[in-house]
C-alpha cells in the first residue's frame, strides 16, 4: 500500500508558522526560509512500532519505506495478504445462500477478535484500534479471524489534517457509522471505543446484517431491534454490554473473554497443544510424525475406570494423525488462542517506544533490494480504470497474460499526478513485468490514463496487445 505524507522540508513567513512548536524543526537554513521539521522521523517511529506488534490474530505488517522522489513523499508499506477476504463480504455470502450463522463459529470468532484487542490494548502504552468494522476484520477459509487496519488509528492521531485517502475511508462511509461509539472523535480516545465497535461487529456476526435506512446508514433503533431479536439471553447481554452509551460502562476486551457466553474451561487437548507449540523448538522436526509411527494402534493411550459399569478404553487407533496435525496447524495459526487466567499484564511491545532516535536509526528497516527479475514477455494487457466518489483518484486494475500463458493481475489506486514510467518502473522493481516490457507498458498506461483524467475514454476497459 502506498500513502501521501506531509512535506518533510516546508517554507517558513508568516505569524503561524512562528507560533509552531519550535522543539519540532530538525534543521533550518541560513535565511530562514525552509525548515526541515519531525514529522518523516514520527512516521518512522509509528511503523517501527508497528513492525513489532506480532498476534496471530492481527494482520501482520512486513514491512516499509519512504519514496523521497520528486516533490511529494509516500510511505510505502507492505502487510500481510488476507485472501479470503473481509467478515462483511462473507456474511452477505451466507445470508445471500439462506444460511444462519454457527453458534460455535460465533463464539470462535469472538474470542479471536477480543484476544486481538485484548493484546492491543494490554500494550505499554495501548493501542486503540479506532477503526473496528465487519470490513477491516478478515477471515481465512479455515475460520481463521483477523483484524486490520491497525495503523489507522496512528495516522489519525499524528497527522489528522494533513493524511488523506484511505485512512478516513471506513469512518466517512455513511453504512459503517453505526460502529462507531457516540463519543468518537469527542474526547481522548480509550479502549471503550474499540468494545462499541467490537459489539457491533459481534451483533452484525449474530444476524449477518443489521437492516440500513434506504441504503444509507444504520440507525440506533435498527441496532436497538436486531440485539433484541436474539433468542440467547447470554449473547444478548453479551453485545448489549458493549455497546453502552456510557463509555465508563463498558467492559475490557479482557473481562470479556471471561463472560458466560464464550468462557470455557480449556481442554487438556487445547492446553497440550499450545504447550507444544510454545516449546517446538525444543523438538525435533516431525517429531508428531514419528512418534504416532512408533505407537500399537491397539495399545492403550488412555482410561476411565467406573465402579458401577464397565470403563472406558481409548486406544491410539481412535485418535487420526491427520486430524492431530490439522489441530496443532489452527492452534498455531490462532483459531483457538487460550484466555489468560493471570492478572492483565502489559505486553513487551514496540521497541521503538523505549529506544533512543540514536538506537533507532540502527533498526531502521532499509529500502527494499530488488527482486529477482522477471524474463516472462507480456503478451497482452487488460486495463480497467475507475474514478472513486470524490473524483480525486481512480483504481487501475491490470491483467497481464504472460508468454507462458499464466496470467498476473495488479491493482493500485492512481492520481492524475502520477506518471504512467514510475508506473512501469515500479512493476520491474518489484519483479511483476520484465525490464524489456517497461518501455511499452509505460506507453500503453500514458494512453489509458490520459484518456481516462480527459473524459475521451468511452469505456473504463483499455486492451492491448503486445506481441
Amino acid at each position: 500500500m502506498t500513502m501521501s505524507v506531509p512535506e518533510s522540508i516546508s517554507g517558513s513567513g508568516g505569524k503561524e508558522e512562528e507560533s509552531e512548536d519550535e522543539s519540532e524543526i530538525l534543521e533550518e537554513s541560513p535565511c530562514g526560509r525552509w525548515q526541515k521539521r519531525r514529522e518523516q522521523e514520527r512516521i518512522k517511529e509509528m511503523f517501527e512500532n508497528l513492525m513489532q506488534v506480532e498476534h496471530p490474530n492481527i494482520v501482520k505488517f512486513h514491512k516499509y519505506w519512504l519514496d523521497m522522489r520528486e516533490s511529494r513523499a509516500r510511505v510505502i508499506f507492505i502487510t500481510e495478504y488476507m485472501s479470503s477476504g473481509s467478515l462483511k463480504q462473507f456474511l452477505k455470502k451466507t445470508k445471500k445462500n439462506h444460511k444462519t450463522m454457527n453458534v460455535k463459529a460465533w463464539k470462535r470468532w469472538c474470542t479471536q477478535i477480543l484476544s486481538a484487542l485484548s493484546y492491543l490494548h494490554s500494550c505499554d502504552p495501548p493501542i486503540i484500534h479506532g477503526n473496528l468494522t465487519c470490513d477491516t476484520i478478515f477471515i481465512q477459509h479455515n475460520g481463521l479471524i483477523k483484524i486490520g487496519s491497525v495503523w489507522h488509528r496512528l495516522f489519525v492521531n499524528v497527522f489528522a489534517e494533513a493524511i488523506h485517502g484511505n485512512v478516513h475511508q471506513h469512518r466517512d462511509e455513511m453504512r459503517n457509522q453505526h460502529f462507531f461509539a457516540p463519543e468518537y472523535g469527542a474526547a481522548e480516545d480509550d479502549y471503550a471505543i474499540d468494545i462499541f465497535s467490537f459489539g457491533i461487529s459481534a451483533l452484525e456476526m449474530a444476524v449477518l446484517e443489521i437492516q440500513a435506512n434506504g441504503d444509507t446508514s444504520v440507525s440506533k433503533e435498527a441496532v436497538d431491534h436486531a440485539g433484541q431479536s436474539l433468542e440467547d439471553p447470554l449473547m444478548r447481554e453479551f453485545i448489549q454490554s458493549c455497546v453502552h452509551t456510557e463509555a465508563k460502562t463498558r467492559p475490557t476486551a479482557h473481562d470479556l473473554l471471561f463472560h458466560r457466553v464464550l468462557f470455557e474451561v480449556h481442554s487438556l487437548k487445547l492446553l497440550a497443544a499450545h504447550c507444544f507449540i510454545n516449546n517446538q523448538y525444543l523438538l525435533p522436526e516431525n517429531c508428531v510424525e514419528e512418534k504416532t509411527k512408533s505407537f500399537d494402534p491397539n495399545g492403550i493411550m488412555a482410561e476411565i475406570n467406573h465402579r458401577d459399569r464397565p470403563g472406558v478404553h481409548l486406544k491410539y487407533s481412535h485418535v487420526s494423525p491427520l486430524e492431530l496435525d490439522k489441530f496443532l496447524e489452527d492452534v498455531k495459526n490462532g483459531i483457538y488462542p487460550l484466555m489468560n487466567f493471570a492478572s492483565q499484564r502489559p505486553h513487551p511491545i514496540p521497541r521503538a517506544l523505549s529506544l533512543s532516535q540514536e538506537q533507532m536509526e540502527t533498526v531502521k528497516t532499509p529500502s527494499p533490494e530488488p527482486q529477482e527479475t522477471e524474463t516472462r514477455k507480456v503478451v497482452q494487457i487488460h486495463c480497467n480504470l475507475e474514478v472513486n466518489e470524490e473524483g480525486t483518484r481512480s483504481h487501475l486494475s491490470l491483467f497481464l497474460k504472460m508468454d507462458d500463458r499464466l496470467h498476473r493481475q495488479l491493482s493500485c489506486d492512481v492520481l492524475p499526478s502520477d506518471h504512467p514510467k514510475d508506473l512501469a518502473s515500479e512493476l520491474v522493481h518489484h519483479a511483476f513485468i520484465s525490464e524489456e516490457d517497461c518501455e511499452k507498458l509505460a506507453c500503453f498506461l500514458e494512453d489509458a490514463l490520459c484518456k481516462h483524467w480527459s473524459g475521451t475514454s468511452t469505456s473504463p476497459t483499455a486492451m492491448a496487445v503486445m506481441y
